[in-house]
């Protein structure tokens, strides 16, 4: 499990100290999950999954975060629909355990992109 402190809270969230911890049986799976209990999300490491997603990080995230190649998660949203991932709002995570939500300004990164499609095109 680490400890992750995010620089402002995830989006629609009030927290910004969370635990990251591995979603056993399934590698590269995490659960977020706040420190105060309240909040859970699912993350898929990009790196891990998606190859092919490079997105480009503002510079002032980076700058902020104080690393200039942090951890990439994309947020998983289960759903009874197609489960899918956010593209265009990763979380980028420094090696010291800060954190921030980012919102892409380049590229073309879906909101909602169907899980199965993005796993299959990797």
């Amino acid at each position: 499990m680490t400890r992750l402190t995010f620089l402002a809270p995830p989006f629609g969230l009030a927290d910004t100290d969370f635990e990251l911890a591995a979603v056993d049986g399934a590698p590269g799976l995490l659960a977020l999950r706040a420190a105060s209990g309240d909040a859970r999300l699912y993350l898929l490491d990009a790196s891990l999954h998606l190859p092919g997603y490079h997105p480009i990080v503002p510079r002032i995230d980076l700058d902020e975060l104080g690393d200039p190649e942090p951890a990439v998660y994309v947020v998983v949203n289960p759903s009874a629909a197609p489960t899918t991932v956010n593209l265009q709002a990763p979380i980028v995570v420094a090696a010291d355990g800060r954190a921030r939500q980012t919102i892409l300004d380049r590229g073309d990164w879906p909101l909602r992109a169907p899980l199965a499609e993005v796993l299959a095109a990797a």
